[in-house]
């Protein structure tokens, strides 16, 4: 019988042996479950459409058949509150960019040491954006070497003053509880102002909110 208190994690991984690796993984931490593994998205759209939806998708990009990166587009359409955890070979700042405007709530490159990845999938469902250091420092090199779009304000996507000063303090790397206790508001309020940005920015993650501040220069 499941646990409702476990998290609930799908797999999309094409390689058998290490889906069921990591499903074996996973299915050994106390607060986590891996119900579905799927060798790739068709499988996965197949299970959505059913009504069946996961807590966290762990997610390969070179999949045969339909991407990883439409796998990502797909999933959100079906199932918005599923945070989509990345975990491919591929670090080229195309699929990186592509995965994050996609709604990947993280990015980690194979091999991962176990527990990291076990830590990456819990700090995910807590507001965490799982970034390999590679990848995060691909992003900050390119942030730095665009020219800012300084024609679109955050005016312009009809941010409040609040949702400003949220989405400042998710760039800083806050958690939505630190941005709670910092702002003095429930984390009840500071989730719903941060699907109101989401919205807004048309986006569906925080990695996707922070890349596109970032990239149009909104704060």
């Amino acid at each position: 019988m499941n646990d409702p208190h476990r998290l609930n994690i799908w797999i999309v991984e094409d390689n058998r042996s290490l889906r069921d690796t990591l499903a074996e993984l996973l299915d050994l931490q106390s607060d986590i479950r891996c119900e579905r593994a799927f060798p790739d998205c068709e499988r996965l759209f197949d299970a959505l459409d059913a009504g069946e939806a996961p807590d966290v998708a762990l997610m390969d990009l070179g999949l045969p058949g339909v991407s990883g990166i439409e796998g990502i587009r797909r999933l959100h359409c079906l199932s918005p509150t599923t945070r989509v955890l990345v975990l491919t070979i591929h670090d080229d700042d195309e699929r990186v960019f592509d995965a994050i405007s996609a709604g990947a709530s993280g990015y980690l490159l194979k091999p991962l040491p176990p527990q990291q990845l076990v830590d990456a999938v819990r700090g995910v469902m807590h507001g965490a954006a799982p970034i390999n250091p590679f990848i995060a420092r691909k992003l900050l090199t390119v942030f730095a070497n665009q020219s800012p779009a300084r024609n679109q304000a955050a005016d312009s996507y009809g941010l409040t003053e609040r949702e400003s000063g949220i989405l400042q303090l998710l760039v800083d790397g806050l958690t939505l509880r630190a941005i709670g206790e910092q702002l003095n508001l429930s984390y009840h309020t500071i989730s719903n102002h941060l699907r109101n940005i989401y919205a807004k920015l048309h986006v569906h993650s925080r990695s996707a909110a922070i890349s596109r501040a970032l990239k149009e220069d909104l704060l």
